[in-house]
């Protein structure tokens, strides 16, 4: 069965570009970003609002592909085709945009994309270890701390930081809350509505309002599952998704998973969950708080990426996973050559099996896949 409250997110994003009106209209002005190592709390304490642009259709991948390599990630391509057919309202509607430099792709991405649109690029560490790198990235922060005041004409106070971190941190612990719930067996959340609410998060400005919906589907899927009630049958294959970010509109192997009768009960993606594993220190300079907690995102970019690799051992622990699902997009060679290494972590660690899904964002191997996952599903042993 299917919460009745998800509803409301239903309409997020449907509803989402006609309220870039009412924003402005509040004299609210939109900062883009593409990656969760955008630091949103800079964005919030400038009295601006944080907005996840456009990146996960296929229709904008042929006009990306006038200008970037056909064999270059599908995200990229759908990122930037969107950006230079002015198709995506946020993109649009954006005073600049916050880049990162978490794969040479993107990189060259953005270095297209500044001829076009005021964007700021962070260079972010090949290593989340050690202190010099530590430092490094803090001294990034701060310059788009910085960057951030300049463009808008505004000044970022500790007062305003220590605030955006208290709210953003308050939300944080709801989506820990929400997906925390699907522990249960059955789980009360199916994977693609799990997907659902995180996306619309990102695209719904009234926090406190989107806050309180969170609350109120949190509670009936307590209720659910203190009745034993979920979203797929108690017998379903627990399944945890890993990998590249997917987000609505790419959420091809999501929906074959589950069509193929199994639970997804964790969505541990860089869109997923993984930006919410930590909240900001509320002690110390809010700057470095801020710095120091996006740094500590287990992205595929860091090396080595030790954290990825512990989390999901314990997840499949916590979430009783029968197997893990590991998708890679065509030509985002990190998460290609971790998924080998992820794979042999988890035999070693708990004997938990994985499944990695090479593909893009076409339809045109959904059979392949869905055989491919059939078959992992009566492979995997159930817990």
């Amino acid at each position: 069965m299917r919460a009745e409250k998800m509803t409301y997110f239903d309409s997020v994003i449907p509803n989402a570009s006609a309220a870039i009106k009412s924003v402005r209209e509040q004299g609210k002005k939109f900062v883009g970003f593409y990656c969760v190592f955008a630091p949103q709390e800079l964005i919030v304490a400038a009295d601006a609002v944080p907005v996840t642009l456009c990146a996960t259709k296929e229709e904008p991948i042929a006009d990306g592909e006038k200008y970037l390599p056909r064999n270059f990630c599908p995200l990229i391509k759908s990122s930037y085709g969107f950006a230079i057919t002015e198709k995506c309202a946020f993109f649009n509607n954006s005073e600049f945009i916050i880049g990162e430099t978490t794969c040479d792709g993107k990189k060259k991405m953005f270095e297209l994309m500044e001829t076009f649109k005021p964007t700021v690029v962070l260079e972010v560490p090949q290593s989340a270890k050690g202190e010099a790198q530590k430092q490094y990235w803090r001294s990034e922060v701060a310059r788009c701390r910085k960057e951030i005041e300049k463009r808008l004409g505004v000044t970022i106070t500790d007062e305003k930081m220590k605030a955006a971190i208290k709210e953003l941190n308050e939300q944080r612990a709801l989506m820990r809350e929400l997906a925390h719930l699907n522990t249960a067996i059955p789980a009360p959340l199916s994977g693609l509505d799990l997907l659902k609410v995180m996306w619309a998060r990102n695209f719904t400005f009234d926090r406190a309002a989107f806050n309180q919906q969170l609350k109120d589907l949190i509670a009936e899927l307590k209720a659910m599952k203190a009745k034993g009630e979920g979203a797929m049958p108690k017998t379903a294959k627990r399944i945890i998704v890993t990998g590249v970010p997917t987000g609505v509109g790419a959420e091809k192997v999501l929906k074959i998973i589950e069509e193929s009768g199994a639970a997804v009960v964790y969505i541990e993606n860089c869109s997923g969950m993984k930006q919410y594993l930590h909240d900001v220190a509320t002690t110390g300079s809010p700057l470095d708080a801020i710095a120091d907690k996006y740094l500590e995102t287990p992205c595929s970019c860091m090396s080595p990426n030790t954290g990825r690799l512990e989390l999901l051992a314990k997840l499949a622990k916590e979430y009783h996973a029968d197997g893990v699902v590991d998708v890679t997009w065509v030509g985002c060679h990190t998460y290609n050559v971790e998924s080998r290494v992820l794979k042999d972590y988890l035999a070693k660690h708990g004997n938990v099996p994985l499944l990695q899904i090479e593909t893009d964002y076409s339809q045109g191997d959904a059979g392949q896949i869905k055989t491919r996952v059939e078959a992992f599903l009566e492979m995997a042993k159930k817990h």
